[in-house]
């Protein structure tokens, strides 16, 4: 039985993908959370010791949550507890955001609205140790080499810090308000503006708005 943990801020997202699992009788909810803090608390409490193999086989994680966000949580994961499968959920397309969970250490990258079947493959795949990769993120995953390739910089070139600072200055936020939200200082959230704008060759956030808009139509 593929024991999982689902981590969505959205209860109806949590609802749906619990009926689509309930339809596989290799799997079982065992768990759910509405947080990062929240996911990370029923993490340490399912799986105790980081090296035993603990209450979950599986955690679906999305990426947008209050609190601390999805990335910041994988990454937390992945250090106290490198054995267990981190499929990533989002409502982003697979060419924004794919790359980054893999480099991270996600076992894989699912849109919410894939096929029902595609999600119980994915969650089979990465429960067996594997690494589950659509069409479009093994286009994201070659796009980012190649580009790499030809030394062209992009949202990828960024630090882990810089693009959830960058995609809160592409929401709209504050400068006040995205360091709220990170809990770090607001100078400290200016600095790193600055590296953003730096990186993107944009001088603005009007600038930066249009340029994250137009990277993404073009890869």
């Amino acid at each position: 039985m593929i024991r999982i943990l689902i981590c969505d801020d959205h209860r109806i997202v949590r609802e749906g993908l619990k009926q689509i699992l309930a339809d596989a009788t290799d799997m079982q909810v065992v768990a759910e959370a509405a947080s990062g803090p929240e996911a990370l608390m029923q993490v340490a409490q399912l799986q105790g010791d980081s090296t035993a193999s603990g209450g979950l086989d599986v955690v679906l994680l999305d990426i947008a949550l209050p609190e601390r966000d999805g990335l910041d949580v994988l990454q937390y994961l992945k250090q106290h507890y490198p054995r267990l499968p981190v499929l990533m959920l989002s409502t982003y397309p697979e060419k924004q955001y794919a790359v980054r969970c893999l480099k991270l250490g996600a076992a894989g990258y699912l849109n919410k609205s894939a096929d029902p079947d595609d999600m119980l493959a994915a969650v089979r795949k990465v429960a067996a140790g594997g690494v589950f990769v659509t069409p479009s993120t093994g286009e994201a995953l070659a796009s980012a080499v190649s580009g790499k390739q030809g030394g062209k910089a992009g949202p990828e070139a960024l630090s882990h810090r810089e693009h959830q600072v960058f995609r809160l200055l592409t929401q709209g936020l504050s400068v006040s308000e995205i360091g709220a939200q990170l809990k770090i200082a607001a100078n400290t959230v200016s600095t790193y503006r600055a590296r953003i704008l730096e990186k993107t060759g944009t001088k603005n956030d009007v600038e930066l708005a249009l340029y994250a808009q137009q990277y993404a139509n073009s890869h």
